[in-house]
């Protein structure tokens, strides 16, 4: 399928055989006879195939496939890639007179495709025989193309149909070779054999199969039961015969011999691919047009091995090329430009084209669309340079031969010339935007459903365009299965002459996998599709030209501005360096446009900034970094930001320097409101999505989770009062679903709009979470709704920009797409969704809030949590991310989990901060090296996680000793007592040198909170950046080191992540007199003079003593409070509490249901008794239960007293305790006390006495010191006071 085919152009000139003919008659082939049989059905008779001039070599198969035909036996053509075996299978078909039934296989053929498929008619299925089963019951036969590309376990359902002609049907039919049929008619009848469903295979059923060596080729071997029932045939390149008008060019016979040499079995051991052999008549045709044509650049268009070979292999075609004298003559000219193009007078369906060649002026013909044609440079959105134009001009002379294929890296503008292309020639472009699972049934036909449930089948856009005579524009053909581009290869439809097809695709990568899911990258130009387009390379714009370019499309962008970004951008394509190269890739021409047009509206705005937006600078890696960096040093580029504020006033919303006005929406439900604390960081990234958003860009936002990449786009879309339509990819995630939702609604099928088209219908922004986990071949279909507006469905609507067709759906001008994606690389195991469609949107990173804006944010989510704890946590996991991103851990801890941290302290002030962590580091505990990281990287800032109570180091206490005297001196003053002691003094004047200005470095500190893992009378600890000869010579008390060898200084803040450091080898020499000099002391200076010092060196000597001072005040340092050297008892003891009070414990805890039981008690009693001590809960029956009432029991309500019959205990809640009335409580502890009394009755105790025993003797007439009397009348007075106070 596809137009125009190696066979039509080649062939059309040539007579051929007509259809009337007379029954009997027979066709030979040396002395081999074929009797012709008349076609039911002509029009599946191959026809514009054969010649009466043929090859001896063509002449010979014919013969061998005659010879095959009349002994019955299927037949293989196998060859190189290319249309002769195709060709040769339909001349002979074409000469026998058969009927043709013709399948090109691919990964997506099935069982169906071959034998029979399922359809809905009025309700009810059936099958609808296909191909294999049509080939064996009408005697036809059966073209099989491609054999290598379908799927393994597939093609053997034929083996039985091939070997017996024997099938067995979906439908219960029985296919049946037309011999064992005819036996069996004889014997019944045929209304007999098709009551058991029994058909006969015609015996003029037979099966060409053509396909290429896997040996040497991409595919899967035949299987081997598969194999062996056919026979074989190689069908080889053929001696070519030039069938031009001019057969003697002086250089037919040079391209020959360079094609020759290519497709011989030494250049395939160089790995170089086949030469497309089919497409030389196209070039030939071409060369007769334009026989001042460089050979060389025609030969590039067939064969573009710049594009697909490393230096090797360019080295080998080079070397063949200057063997054939074919290299770039610099006197040879190529087309310039395109001068003119108006409608033909003399050919329908074409347009006269005028070139200019240097001096010379070229008019040809060439197929046009059915719209009208326009001249070059009349489209005012298309900026034409002088490369353009050339590549404008060379494309038309393969127009008028052959499909094309423009091979271009992204944002280059291969849509824009394909469009500006068909523009001029009045094509109208069917756009098909191809990606990985496209299957051929999907490039050719769609199915869907009738509104009373009936299966039905619609054309494609790519069979439409053939029909209609459109331009086919086939978007990204590198990602697409080979073999579904097969189906290109032919059609029995009448194709439109004026349709043509031009294909788009980034170059291939060198030494890349022929594997269409490769992750390195694709090498997906071969021998196959060297055949189907010719070539042309679209290269990035000279410097000059990309000047003009922007200049036309954006005149109002700052020219300084401008050129400092084509400065930048040339110095990275310029270079050799990959990583350069590499960063050269974001900025294409189509990246550099939106950055000017962003300019244009905002000449404000800091170049470095939209540099560094536009390549996500913050997730590059740290070579890459390094050299972009190095890249804007170069370029005199600094980045300058500025803090910005949001705000809402009188309906316009200001961000920054960016004011919008409020959106006025109807659906006030779809607008998102969320909780969001402003922070500098995610303001400014708002402000930038502003400034895109009002220029009609789709924004793409790129972070590491949890940094609120969300949070940033509800609020942005809260402020501008625009509805949300949502939609979350995952790895399931296909085209068709994202497009529409299918549904069963009484037995129809049914699509409902998706999201995306939902918000395309309304208006609404379309925010697209997670899209870096579906795949990149699904998601690519958004480049054509975002470039051009255009955008096929899968139930056939098609998304437009403006007015078209009735079934078309027209995109609202304020739908806007906001896509959201996590950076590519480990450890997301995403796609690179920014790699593949970065580059046609406005890219914004998020990354997580600078420590000051961290820790003002975590203070609005939990204010009761102490500041010191906040601080603690922004600077370790501040430290943390910095490990991340040096390749240290792995995992980067974002912002969310610090927030979910904060929270559960503001709602859980009690629990200690290391056990809270434990919330988000659990998931490493059982990775040792991880967690040893994590551990240093939190006791570094005094978090105990991991501490032991246990861990206490203290030091070991010393007793003072016992005081003594040592000595004793006094002062001797002769003469008068009163007299002053005098003493006497010296006066020297000082040489005072300087100042000196020195220079003071900053270097990391690795300061570690000793106390966080144990208890130690060390506060922090941290080693200076020291060499390993220098020596410390004194500290002081606020943290001042004086070193030597050579002379440094060393100061340090209190809590301070970098160490000053000051050389001064330069003041203090090194030797004085030979000797080296090793010590100096240092001391600082107080008040008024504070946070200075004085350095002192030492200097003993035989000849002199040399003392020399420098007082050196650096930028600011602080001092750290001493340490107490000797601890008291109680003052340790109240330490070693106050440690442990931040330590990680292990508490036990008791789980606790309540519940209410619904159920009143009545009264108290004893209960039944279980003689099997079986566990009772609740009931009201037996004694011993357990969360009951009325009974006995633990844990219950209204039971008259405790029982533990030694079960578990469930109790009712304190509320149904406390309801039971008054009454119940005084029977129940009435009833207690009378059988605590007969308990004791038993025991032979006196009422007196046990009244006692409980503690109320108060109730006794008479004092327990006199004699008792007891009688009955004393005993029921003693019981009425009691259950009076009862």
């Amino acid at each position: 399928f596809g137009s125009p085919s190696s066979d039509l152009w080649v062939y059309s000139h040539l007579p051929h055989l007509s259809y009337f003919f007379f029954a009997g008659d027979t066709i030979n082939i040396g002395e081999v006879s074929y009797k012709l049989k008349k076609p039911q059905n002509p029009e599946l008779v191959p026809v514009k195939h054969f010649s009466d001039s043929l090859p001896q070599t063509v002449v010979q198969h014919l013969r061998w496939i005659m010879q095959k035909d009349l002994l019955g036996q299927d037949v293989f053509l196998i060859g190189p890639p290319g249309t002769l075996r195709r060709s040769i299978a339909m001349q002979y078909l074409e000469l026998t007179k058969r009927e043709v039934e013709y399948v090109t296989l691919s990964r997506d053929t099935t069982e169906t495709d071959l034998k029979q498929r399922r359809e809905i008619c009025s309700g009810t299925a059936f099958y609808i025989d296909q191909c294999a089963v049509r080939a064996a019951t009408q005697g036809r036969v059966l073209v099989l193309e491609g054999l290598e590309k379908a799927e393994r376990n597939v093609l053997p359902i034929l083996n039985n149909l091939l070997e017996n002609r024997e099938m067995q049907l979906d439908d219960g039919r029985f296919l049946m070779a037309a011999e064992r049929y005819d036996k069996l008619l004889q014997e019944h009848t045929k209304e007999e054999l098709d009551r058991w469903k029994i058909v006969r295979v015609s015996e003029d059923f037979w099966v060409i199969a053509l396909g290429l060596p896997v040996s040497k080729y991409k595919g899967n071997p035949l299987d081997p039961p598969l194999r062996s029932r056919f026979q074989a045939r190689d069908i080889y390149y053929l001696p070519f015969k030039v069938r031009s008008k001019s057969p003697d060019h002086p250089v037919v016979s040079q391209l020959l011999s360079f094609a020759t040499t290519l497709c011989s079995q030494e250049s395939s051991s160089l790995g170089l691919p086949d030469f497309p052999i089919d497409n030389l008549l196209p070039a030939v045709r071409v060369l007769n047009t334009f026989p001042m044509l460089s050979l060389h650049k025609l030969i590039h268009r067939l064969y573009p091995y710049k594009n697909f070979l490393a230096k090797d292999g360019h080295a080998a075609v080079e070397a063949v090329l200057n063997k054939f004298e074919l290299l770039e003559n610099q006197l040879q000219q190529t087309p310039s430009s395109i001068l003119s193009v108006s409608v033909s007078k003399e050919f329908q369906g074409h347009v006269d084209v005028k070139l200019s060649i240097a001096d010379k002026e070229i008019t040809f013909q060439s197929p046009a669309g059915t719209n009208e044609a326009h001249p070059p440079h009349s489209n005012p959105t298309f900026i034409g340079t002088p490369g353009h134009s050339q590549l404008l001009a060379e494309m038309m002379q393969s127009h008028i031969v052959k499909d094309i294929c423009l091979i271009g890296p992204k944002g280059s503008g291969k849509s824009v010339i394909a469009r500006e292309f068909a523009n001029m020639l009045g094509y109208s472009v069917e756009p098909v935007m191809l990606y990985q699972d496209m299957t051929a049934r999907d490039l050719l036909q769609q199915r869907y459903t009738l509104p009373n449930g009936d299966t039905a089948w619609r054309p494609s856009p790519l069979v439409t365009a053939a029909l209609e005579g459109k331009m086919l524009l086939l978007d990204g053909i590198h990602r697409v299965n080979l073999g579904t581009l097969s189906v290109l290869s032919r059609s029995i439809f009448p194709i439109h002459p004026s349709f043509r097809v031009l294909a788009l695709a980034e170059p291939p990568v060198v030494g890349g996998s022929t594997s269409s899911d490769s992750s390195r990258g694709q090498q997906w130009l071969g021998s196959e599709l060297l055949t189907l387009f010719l070539y042309h390379s679209v290269t990035p714009l000279a410097k000059a030209e990309e000047m003009d370019l922007i200049l036309g499309l954006t005149p109002n962008v700052p020219k300084e501005a401008a050129e400092q970004l084509l400065n930048f951008t040339h110095s990275l394509r310029r270079g050799n360096d990959p990583t350069a190269k590499s960063l050269a890739s974001s900025f294409s021409t189509r990246q550099l446009l939106r950055i000017c047009r962003r300019l244009s509206q905002y000449p404000e705005e800091n170049i470095t900034h939209s540099i560094h937006k536009a390549c996500l600078s913050r997730f590059l890696p740290s070579l890459a970094r390094a050299t972009l960096e190095k890249t804007l040093k170069n370029c005199s580029m600094k980045a300058s930001l500025e803090d910005a504020e949001g705000a809402v006033k009188n309906g316009v919303l200001t961000i920054g320097k960016v004011s919008a006005p409020i959106y006025s929406s109807v659906q006030k439900l779809k607008v998102p409101d969320v909780l969001f604390y402003d922070n500098p960081q995610h303001i400014m990234v708002m402000e930038d999505m502003l400034k895109d958003f009002l220029l009609g860009e789709h924004l793409l936002l790129v972070g590491n989770q949890g940094v609120g990449k969300n949070k940033v786009v509800d609020r942005f879309l809260h402020l501008l009062n625009r509805p949300r339509e949502y939609i979350q990819l995952h790895r399931d995630t296909t085209v068709q679903t994202l497009t529409l939702q299918p549904s069963v609604r009484d037995g129809v099928i049914m699509y409902e709009d998706s999201p995306l088209v939902k918000a395309v219908k309304l208006g609404h922004v379309l925010v697209i979470d997670e899209a870096d986990k579906a795949p990149t071949n699904v998601t690519c279909i958004l480049k054509t709704l975002v470039e051009s507006g255009e955008m096929i469905l899968a139930d056939g609507r098609r998304i437009l920009s403006a007015k078209g067709k009735p079934n078309a759906i027209i995109m609202h001008p304020d739908f806007r797409m906001v896509v959201l994606a996590n950076r590519p690389g480990f450890p997301f195991l995403g796609n690179d969704f920014y790699g593949s469609l970065g580059d046609i949107f406005s890219c914004h990173a998020v990354d997580n809030p600078k420590p000051q804006a961290e820790l003002e944010m975590l203070k609005q989510y939990g204010p009761d949590v102490p500041d010191a704890t906040l601080q603690k946590l922004v600077a370790a996991f501040g430290e943390l991310r910095s490990m991340a991103d040096q390749g240290t851990i792995s995992y980067p801890y974002s912002t969310r989990e610090v927030v979910n941290i904060v929270k559960h302290l503001q709602k859980f002030p009690n629990e200690g901060l290391a056990n809270v962590l434990r919330n988000v580091f659990d998931f490493d505990a059982y990775s040792k090296d991880m967690l040893e990281v994590l551990i240093e990287a939190l006791h570094k800032h005094g978090i105990p996680f991991g501490a032991k109570p246990t861990s206490v180091s203290l030091a070991k206490e010393l007793p003072l000793p016992e005081v003594r005297m040592t000595g004793y001196w006094s002062i001797n003053q002769g003469g008068n007592a009163r007299r002053k002691l005098l003493c006497p003094t010296e006066t020297h004047p000082v040489d005072v040198k300087g100042p000196a200005f020195l220079r003071v470095q900053r270097l990391p500190c690795n300061r570690k909170e000793s106390r966080a893992l144990s208890f130690t009378e060390e506060k922090a600890n941290w080693q200076l950046p020291m060499n390993e000869v220098n020596i410390i010579c004194d500290v002081t008390n606020i943290l001042y080191v004086a070193t030597c060898n050579p002379v440094s200084l060393y100061s340090m803040k209190k809590d301070g992540e970098t160490i000053q450091l000051m050389e001064l080898y330069d003041v203090f020499p090194r030797t004085i007199s030979g000797v080296w000099q090793p010590f100096v002391t240092v001391a600082p200076l107080g008040s008024p003079l504070d946070g200075q010092v004085v350095l002192h060196e030492e200097q003993v000597s035989l000849r002199s003593k040399l003392d020399c001072a420098i007082t050196a005040k650096p930028q600011k340092w602080w001092s750290v409070e001493q340490l107490d050297k000797l601890w008291s008892t109680k003052r340790r003891k109240r330490i070693i509490l106050s440690f442990h009070s931040k330590m990680l414990f292990i508490f036990f805890f008791q789980i606790t249901i309540q519940r209410e039981s619904g159920l009143d008690v009545s009264a108290p009693k004893h209960g039944k008794v279980d003689l099997n001590n079986a566990p009772h809960v609740g009931g009201n029956q037996w004694a011993g239960g357990t969360g009951g009432r009325d009974t006995a029991g633990l844990g219950g309500k209204g039971g008259p007293y405790r029982l533990d019959a030694g079960h578990k205990v469930y109790q009712v809640s304190q509320a149904e305790k406390d309801a039971v009335p008054e009454e119940v409580r005084r029977a129940a502890r009435v009833f207690s006390l009378y059988t605590l009394y007969i308990f004791y009755s038993c025991l032979s105790m006196p009422l007196y006495f046990f009244l006692i025993y409980q503690g109320y003797q108060f109730l006794c007439l008479f004092p327990i010191t006199f004699p008792l009397v007891y009688c009955a009348e004393m005993q029921m007075h003693c019981v009425t006071r009691y259950m009076k106070h009862l």
